[in-house]
């Protein structure tokens, strides 16, 4: 009777702590992720095109700006984002625009780790070669 008396009252006890006003709130942040910033740059011939590969170590956004095409700022290049193969680069679904150089990224989405590649072509617009610079960042 002693050992029941004594185990309710420890119930009790446990169950009053557990009541307390103090509370944690109900946020839950998500995992930093960090992303690194790839440089490339190139020429591509008329007609032409030309990939870099990048390395991606966990999934997260991915941001593709053609940053300047050169001598023409405002030629219409195509860019992609693909997977390395065979030689070259295969264009990911819906991951590639026709786009003008600029400040902003021109694709935007959520890649998973492996690697990957960005393209850049002639569309038809370049009247020589075209000199460019490309930032990817990643995770």
């Amino acid at each position: 009777m002693i050992r029941s008396r004594f185990f309710a009252a420890l119930l009790c006890a446990v169950a009053v702590s557990a009541c307390s006003n103090n509370s944690t709130s109900g946020t839950v942040s998500a995992p930093t992720t960090t992303r690194t910033t790839d440089t490339f740059s190139g020429t591509v011939q008329v007609g032409s095109s030309a990939f870099h590969s990048f390395p991606v170590s966990q999934t997260g956004t991915t941001d593709v700006t053609l940053t300047t095409t050169s001598p023409s700022a405002t030629v219409v290049m195509g860019l992609a984002v693909g997977t390395t193969g065979d030689g070259g680069c295969t264009p990911l679904a819906g991951a590639a625009a026709n786009v003008v150089a600029g400040s902003t990224p021109q694709i935007t989405g959520v890649t998973t780790s492996g690697t990957l590649c960005v393209q850049i072509r002639d569309i038809g617009q370049a009247e020589g070669p075209v000199t460019y610079t490309i930032t990817v960042t990643h995770p």
